[in-house]
């Protein structure tokens, strides 16, 4: 295993990609951070800039107006990149599928290694969706 494998494993870092969310999913990526859970202690770090980042948290869903800014995004990101679709609108649109604006779901546009479904999911859902993505690699 590569040095920059293993660093991806003890200490990935996490660019969050809000794409028309409600902001649940948010507040619940925003919680895991807090004291209470503090995903920092594991090495998981949410930072401001897709270039430094490991994976990316994508919630909402994915319309015309933000595909290409989604896309942007994963290409500004160095490979490898974990993708991790957080929600149940990220893990599939449900009943916004009928509208004319969604471009579907995210595994038709990016290459989505975990899904974690729930609205909002838990954080602790979260953490353990990040482990089993790590644990992929």
């Amino acid at each position: 295993m590569g040095i920059k494998l293993w660093g991806l494993k003890k200490s990935p870092w996490v660019f969050h990609v809000a794409a028309a969310p409600c902001n649940n999913c948010d507040i619940e990526i925003l919680d895991a951070l807090t004291p209470r859970f503090d995903v920092e202690r594991f090495g998981i770090l949410l930072v401001g800039s897709p270039r430094h980042a490991d994976a990316l948290l994508v919630t909402g869903i994915l319309n015309r107006k933000n595909l290409p800014r989604v896309l942007r995004v994963y290409e500004q990101t160095p490979k490898p990149c974990l993708v991790i679709a957080v929600g149940t609108c990220a893990c599939h649109p449900n009943i916004f599928s009928v509208s004319y604006n969604v471009t579907g779901p995210y595994d038709k546009h990016l290459p989505v290694h975990v899904y974690i479904p729930g609205c909002p999911p838990k954080p602790e859902t979260i953490i353990a969706g990040v482990v089993k993505a790590l644990k992929n690699l």
